[in-house]
């Protein structure tokens, strides 16, 4: 039992602070086997106070859990593992559970039923477990990353129906998704998510102004810079710095439409959970916290650059790399014998890299004269290199798979050969190019832990939490 005796008030900037800043130091992300083994001992050692119930079971037969702590007057749901290559969220969890279960006051004082789903999609995250061991390793996590094609995104395959755009393709594991935010009902839903490189940034589904400051505070009590660069994607509202409105998926649809491209190429998928959760009046957080930081992140420093001329370059950068892309997979698609989630993800996201570059230079067309700062240059360069290695990295690891089970025609060896040397290359570029480095995964996920709290006390009926 941890002495609160002399801590500040639960909920207030000065404890929130505190507690983020305690956030145990870590080394590795947990395997999917090691998560699952600690919520069950977290579990075993407080069975009065943690209850476990089964909702889904992912597409290999893996069985997906909701845990649930407390019974408090409100309801907050937590759910790892939405995207699988973002385990820092794992650490979150192990994290909350064990304050939440070690510290009566606290829980007492939070007065909420906490809903936790450690991992939504542990095929997926199966897939990038060869990084886990040493995520400060740039070039492990860069050969051997997975991120699945956006129809079998957990995150992103809720239905969706709007103009041309229609998806009702929801897997086991969206499903059981599904079943956790109608069983929480939540008043605070936080999918965990996080970054690869750059800064901290946050979205809510909502304006909620009294938040803005504890989320720029947390980040920099502990060494995280803000990401101040390019937005995700130019139609999100921007609500402060670094601090965006989730907004809809029909708002970016009108958005890209009226660049005229195409809202809804092959391979979209459907709508957020978030967008889910809002028929229960949810407040939802993202926290999008980097595993790897760059100095240049929050440099507001302008250049002698015009924005325009770094958007038209990165657009027609991504546009020669999904032409790359593309052409390999073209010319391996009649020899194929395998049809793994690699694939599936690489046959997408080829094409996805020269539709972001198309983006790109179609806003640099009705750009202004403004000078680009620092960090946006630095934003739009790693860009290029998240598409290079991200896709690249997989069709190397889905070409790889067919020449060692044996399956592989000449043309798909001197293909993935190929392939292999255009990976490396880019790989030795951004080694050199990059001046990321990996942070303490204490401090992201002390932040992700923060902002969850901070998030918490500014629900409807905490406000006696949430000022100092």
């Amino acid at each position: 039992m941890h002495d609160s005796a002399a801590a500040p008030t639960a909920g207030t900037t000065e404890d929130i602070l505190r507690r983020a800043g305690a956030a145990p130091d870590h080394t590795s992300f947990p395997t999917v086997d090691a998560l699952n083994e600690q919520m069950e001992s977290l579990r075993a050692q407080h069975p009065a106070l943690i209850s476990v119930q089964r909702i889904g079971t992912s597409r290999l037969g893996e069985p997906i859990s909701l845990y649930s702590i407390g019974d408090g007057a409100r309801s907050a749901l937590i759910v790892g593992g939405v995207h699988p290559n973002e385990p820092i969220g794992s650490l979150t969890i192990l994290h909350l559970t064990e304050q939440l279960t070690s510290d009566a006051a606290f829980r007492a004082q939070l007065d909420t039923t906490w809903h936790i789903v450690p991992c939504a999609d542990p095929d997926g995250m199966r897939l990038n477990e060869g990084w886990f061991a040493d995520p400060s390793d740039r070039e492990r996590y860069a050969r051997e990353f997975y991120r699945p094609a956006p129809d079998e995104q957990v995150e992103w395959t809720f239905p969706f129906s709007y103009k041309k755009a229609y998806f009702d393709a929801m897997m086991p594991e969206t499903q059981a998704l599904a079943r956790a935010i109608d069983t929480a009902k939540p008043d605070l839903y936080v999918p965990l998510h996080n970054s690869e490189g750059g800064g901290a940034y946050f979205y809510l589904s909502r304006a909620v102004p009294a938040l803005y400051p504890l989320l720029h505070a947390l980040p920099a009590a502990l060494g995280v810079p803000l990401h101040t660069g390019e937005a995700e994607g130019a139609h999100f509202t921007v609500l402060a710095p670094a601090i965006y409105e989730m907004g809809t998926l029909q708002d970016a649809y009108d958005w890209t439409e009226a660049y005229g491209l195409d809202p809804y190429p092959p391979g979209s998928a459907g709508d957020a959970s978030t967008s889910y959760a809002q028929k229960y009046g949810t407040l939802s957080l993202i926290a999008e916290l980097p595993q790897f930081s760059d100095p240049l992140a929050d440099d507001t420093t302008p250049t002698e650059t015009l924005y325009r001329d770094v958007l038209r370059e990165s657009g027609e950068a991504l546009q020669e790399t999904g032409a790359r892309l593309t052409a390999l997979v073209d010319l391996v698609t009649p020899f194929l014998r395998l049809d793994t989630p690699l694939l599936r993800a690489a046959r997408v996201f080829a094409p996805a890299a020269t539709a972001a570059g198309e983006e790109n230079v179609a806003r640099a067309a009705q750009e202004s004269d403004r000078v680009a700062t620092v960090s946006e240059v630095e934003a739009l360069s790693g860009l290029v290199r998240l598409h290079r290695l991200r896709w690249g990295g997989m069709l190397v690891r889905a070409l790889r798979a067919e020449v060692e089970a044996g399956t592989a025609a000449p043309e798909l060896r001197r293909a993935a050969v190929e392939a292999q040397d255009l990976f490396d290359g880019w790989l030795e570029g951004a080694l050199q190019a990059g001046s990321s480095r990996p942070l303490p995964l204490s401090a992201v996920v002390g932040v992700q832990y923060g902002a969850i709290l901070a998030a918490h006390a500014q629900l409807e009926g905490a406000s006696r939490w949430a000022s100092d």
